[in-house]
């Protein structure tokens, strides 16, 4: 019986959002996604996250989304543990789960369901429907909605042995302490979904992983952080947090609009891949560009 040992440990752990750059005619672009991954990689990674929210999930199609999976599993040569994001209507979903299984990843993440109204009831059938379509494959909810109860992802849990993990992304240390508890602090691995800025205080009350867009930039900051929590030295954490706090608040201003186009600005700042995002996302205005270029560079003195 798969116990998902490797899924588990590979949460617990930095997991990193890749970013889809994208040439100049505006086309996914291979060989630059591939080079993204292999700085990942050879930057000490071992969790990537395809089809993330940081990829631009729902701006990308599904070819797109079928060959993000592709090369980051080649790219990776079992080097790194494959989280695939997928989501939208169930059937897609469950489709795209199935897909990630064949290319040769060992876990998805789903993505919250966008529909206006969510039961708790609803939320489980969704997922448990996932689940069990790819029961070999470690699943993550991905909760970003409150409302849902520990109570119902424990039942998510019992129900699906391969539900191994909760990323979590409430911006709330209380909530989230309390949702765990609820639904079983040690039957998932938790994972801080809000990233570095998030990070500190959910280590404090429960999770052992942290999401991050940032380590596309700076994956030795990431990786620090990481050090330091998992030695509980709060204050080397909040060292680094304190490091990369502004690009992290440009980030989440005004409800998270600049999440993708901060992150490709300072890529592109270090040459790695153009800025260009896709709506309903938008280029950072001149200003916050050169404030990004000006981090970027103090980043790479320390």
């Amino acid at each position: 019986m798969n116990d998902f040992a490797a899924q588990r440990a590979a949460l617990a752990d930095v997991v990193a959002i890749s970013v889809s750059p994208f040439d100049e005619a505006g086309r996914l672009d291979r060989d630059v996604y591939r080079a993204l991954l292999r700085r990942l990689l050879d930057g000490g990674v071992r969790t990537l996250t395809p089809n993330g929210n940081t990829s631009e999930f729902y701006c990308l199609t599904p070819e797109e989304r079928r060959v993000e999976v592709e090369l980051t599993v080649a790219e990776a040569e079992g080097a790194a543990q494959i989280v695939v994001g997928v989501g939208h209507d169930l059937p897609t979903a469950v489709a795209e789960a199935r897909m990630a299984r064949e290319a040769g990843a060992q876990m998805v993440m789903v993505h919250q369901p966008v529909h206006p109204y969510v039961s708790q009831e609803g939320w489980v059938a969704y997922h448990r429907a996932v689940a069990e379509a790819v029961p070999e494959v470690g699943v993550v909810p991905y909760v970003r909605n409150p409302v849902i109860e520990g109570e119902s992802i424990g039942q998510l849990g019992a129900a699906c042995p391969n539900v191994i993990g909760v990323k979590y992304a409430v911006a709330d240390p209380v909530r989230f302490a309390s949702v765990a508890r609820d639904a079983g602090l040690d039957r998932f691995v938790w994972v801080a979904g809000l990233a570095e800025l998030s990070a500190p205080g959910y280590f404090a009350c429960g999770a052992t992983g942290f999401t991050s867009g940032l380590v596309n930039v700076a994956p030795a900051l990431s990786l620090e952080m990481l050090a330091a929590l998992r030695a509980a030295d709060y204050p080397a954490a909040m060292k680094v947090w304190e490091v990369i706090r502004p690009f992290e608040e440009l980030r989440a201003r005004q409800q998270s609009a600049n999440n993708v186009s901060a992150v490709k600005e300072a890529l592109a700042a270090l040459g790695l891949c153009r800025r260009e995002v896709r709506a309903p996302s938008a280029l950072l205005p001149a200003q916050e560009r050169a404030r990004v270029a000006a981090m970027v560079e103090e980043w790479g003195a320390l």
